[in-house]
């Protein structure tokens, strides 16, 4: 990956664009007109993505079980998305961490520029992904970091500022890689696998990676033109995303149609990565989505990454791979798979789709 040293062109910090008071947004962040978010899309309020209580996973009760790891199940595999509640996070915990990458993005630039990252790592304060130049931007800032294996946890390059920040990220970091340990559990029960089969396959628990990435999606004079980001499904394994607790900005890809979600308080947004698609020899789907922005709010949300180990041969678990479900995708280890987005940005399902045998 080190062949992506430097960005092709001056990275522009959408937040400064957005509060600098223009009423028109650059070309650069203008979509086609096909990809532009539709005024049905803009406020489509009749259904959301299921939304499950947890609390029944630890009951004595085994009807309370099955139906909450059958609930999983369907959510899996009908959106690939789904909302859980009584997760064991503390909420004190999910609210302080949204308030303080709120505070880090509320600081001056020159300071925020001292974490400005490059291609190579993505890691620290970046406004864009993909490395072509001249290619159409996203309405959106972000902060990229490791938070597993240990070996890349590097608290020199979380902000110093606020002062709470480090600490808050490793509060966050350690519970919220539990509560996707629990989700991997639930997954691999509900393929028929034992219960630390797809852990397992992540190379257990020690060497898997978790990134968090932090968004942070300004004010926007031209919420119709323009997307927050652009459609893609996850290229890791599980993401474990905490939303804006007053703003819906999510799309998920329902059909032909985009479904913007609803954050129900206290929630986190659970949804299947391409590696548990190949794992899973597609019984499970990651799920197209994007996200738009709003002519009047900022927006932060903070996604956490669960990841396989990253040397790791990714290829369908072998009990899944049947007579008549033959392996639909080649083996390919995650340092090889996320070359592809840091390299070309979001595009859709074509990734994952390229891994199938022809």
């Amino acid at each position: 990956m080190n062949h992506l040293q430097s960005w092709p062109e001056p990275v522009v910090r959408v937040q400064a664009l957005s509060e600098s008071g223009l009423t028109k947004i650059p070309d650069r962040y203008i979509k086609p007109t096909t990809d532009r978010p539709s005024p049905k899309n803009l406020d489509d309020t009749h259904i959301n993505i299921p939304v499950i209580d947890l609390q029944n996973l630890l009951s004595n009760n085994q009807t309370l079980q099955y139906d909450t790891l059958s609930l999983i199940s369907s959510a899996c595999k009908e959106w690939g998305f789904f909302q859980v509640v009584n997760h064991g996070v503390s909420h004190e915990l999910m609210k302080q961490a949204r308030e303080t990458w709120r505070e880090f993005f509320d600081q001056p630039l020159d300071l925020k520029q001292k974490y400005a990252n490059s291609p190579s790592t993505y890691e620290g304060y970046g406004s864009r992904l993909g490395v072509d130049k001249g290619a159409k931007l996203d309405w959106s800032d972000y902060f990229f970091l490791h938070y597993m294996p240990a070996s890349l946890r590097n608290q020199s390059k979380w902000p110093a500022v606020p002062q709470s920040c480090r600490k808050l990220i490793a509060a966050y970091g350690e519970e919220t890689v539990k509560l996707c340990e629990k989700l991997m559990k639930v997954l691999s029960i509900n393929l028929g696998l034992g219960q630390d089969h797809l852990q397992n396959a992540f190379g257990g628990t020690k060497d898997i990676g978790a990134c968090l990435r932090v968004n942070f999606y300004p004010r926007c004079p031209q919420p119709d033109l323009t997307l927050g980001l652009s459609p893609h499904s996850d290229p890791g394994g599980m993401t474990l995303l905490l939303p804006d607790e007053n703003v819906s900005g999510l799309q998920v890809r329902k059909g032909n149609e985009w479904v913007t979600v609803k954050p129900v308080p206290n929630a986190f947004i659970v949804n299947v990565g391409d590696q548990i698609q190949v794992l899973s020899n597609a019984i499970y789907k990651s799920v197209e989505h994007r996200v738009i922005v709003n002519a009047v709010k900022d927006r932060v949300s903070l996604a956490l990454f669960y990841n396989p180990k990253s040397d790791l041969l990714i290829q369908p678990i072998k009990e899944l791979v049947t007579k008549d479900r033959p392996a639909l995708y080649q083996p390919m280890t995650y340092d090889e798979y996320r070359l592809y987005i840091r390299t070309n940005g979001p595009c859709g399902k074509a990734q994952v789709e390229s891994l199938k045998h022809r």
